[in-house]
């Protein structure tokens, strides 16, 4: 059976986009360095996955390979070992805004350098055919929303600018050889939720950098408050507004992406050119930060204490998605709404309180 290769598939959209590889007869390669994942998700990965399919663990087509994007032997290494690698899905890479802006540098480090690795190893091993996690920053502060695959590119935080150029490197090399690599470039906006089971969800190292970890940490008790960064922003509240999205409906666009390189069909626009597509995934709808605040008290019937603090450097005010085009090009839509992310979310929280353990 061919296999299908997730770097950074131990972490927190990564997991569940494997479990739904698996759920669909995939076989899966994960390569992740654990920095900030834990073998444990795919251990409750490969336990999900047994019930869906009827069999026992063992028999899941789950491995993980332990190793570094940016090592160029392990990744030959991995190519070689694993020679029925047919597509890769790339989530490897750090992802907060506010500690790019502390350390742009180790951004570019992890982000470009590793990806430039893969693209490299998987040129050499003949593997053409890549769904790249990319993200919504890249159109920088947005001139209007919702906002279309076709806005200007700009970003305003280096985590953007390391997801910009490595989706420059990718036009390039489709450009340089369209016949061969087949390229989704997936932009997606702020995954939030978990798993319905409430085995796996989002466990962050440390303090969390995204909202949503933060707002359930506070409601279990484990962090005093929650500091909103921006009050005096030109929307419904003063907070900013973002297109939060369940992370299972996230999952779910990275298979019909493959589903969609797989057919190869022409492309409809000009955003998605033969075998390169770029899609938002997103809602279509923003919600402000207090007003996640509100729903995720409702969800878990605790209080969410906080306070207003100054605007963050790199924060937009407002940013959410146009998703017609990916219902278009990938027949993708989001199917969960802003009740389901918060009691999905409330549910692995309360479950998993000290996250995955050490």
């Amino acid at each position: 059976m061919s296999k299908i290769l997730v770097t950074g598939g131990a972490g927190y959209i990564g997991s569940h986009t494997v479990l739904q590889l698996l759920q669909a007869g995939k076989s899966v390669v994960v390569f992740d360095n654990l920095s900030n994942s834990k073998p444990e998700a795919l251990k409750r990965v490969r336990q999900l996955a047994a019930i869906a399919l009827a069999c026992t663990g063992d028999d899941v087509p789950l491995t993980l390979v332990v190793g570094d994007i940016r090592d160029a032997s392990s990744l030959a290494a991995l190519f070689q070992a694993y020679p029925d690698i047919e597509a890769v899905i790339h989530f490897a890479g750090l992802k907060a805004v506010g500690e790019s802006v502390q350390q742009p540098l180790r951004y570019y480090d992890n982000n470009v350098v590793g990806s430039l690795r893969l693209l490299e190893a998987m040129a050499v091993a003949k593997v053409h055919r890549l769904v790249f996690s990319s993200s919504a920053t890249v159109y920088g502060d947005p001139h209007a929303v919702p906002i279309r695959e076709s806005f200007p590119l700009s970003t305003t935080n280096p985590y953007g600018a390391s997801k910009l150029h490595i989706e420059d490197m990718l036009r390039d090399l489709h450009a340089s050889a369209a016949a061969q690599w087949q390229i989704a470039i997936l932009r997606y906006f702020n995954p939030v939720g978990a798993h319905p089971s409430g085995e796996i969800g989002e466990d962050p190292n440390g303090i969390p950098n995204n909202l949503m970890p933060y707002i359930a940490q506070v409601a279990s008790g484990k962090l005093q408050q929650l500091r909103v960064f921006g009050s005096d922003y030109a929307t419904v509240d003063g907070t900013g507004v973002r297109d939060y999205i369940h992370v299972d409906d996230l999952a779910q666009g990275h298979l019909l992406a493959l589903a969609r390189l797989e057919r190869g069909t022409a492309a409809t626009t000009g955003e998605a050119t033969g075998n390169l597509v770029t899609v938002n995934l997103g809602t279509g709808k923003g919600y402000s930060v207090l007003e996640m605040v509100s729903a995720f008290a409702t969800a878990s019937g605790r209080p969410i204490p906080y306070e207003l603090a100054p605007r963050r450097a790199g924060d937009v005010a407002q940013c959410y998605a146009d998703p017609v085009l990916a219902a278009t090009e990938l027949g993708w839509q989001a199917r969960k709404d802003q009740t389901d992310m918060c009691r999905d979310h409330w549910n692995w929280q309360s479950r998993n309180p000290m996250g995955y353990g050490d």
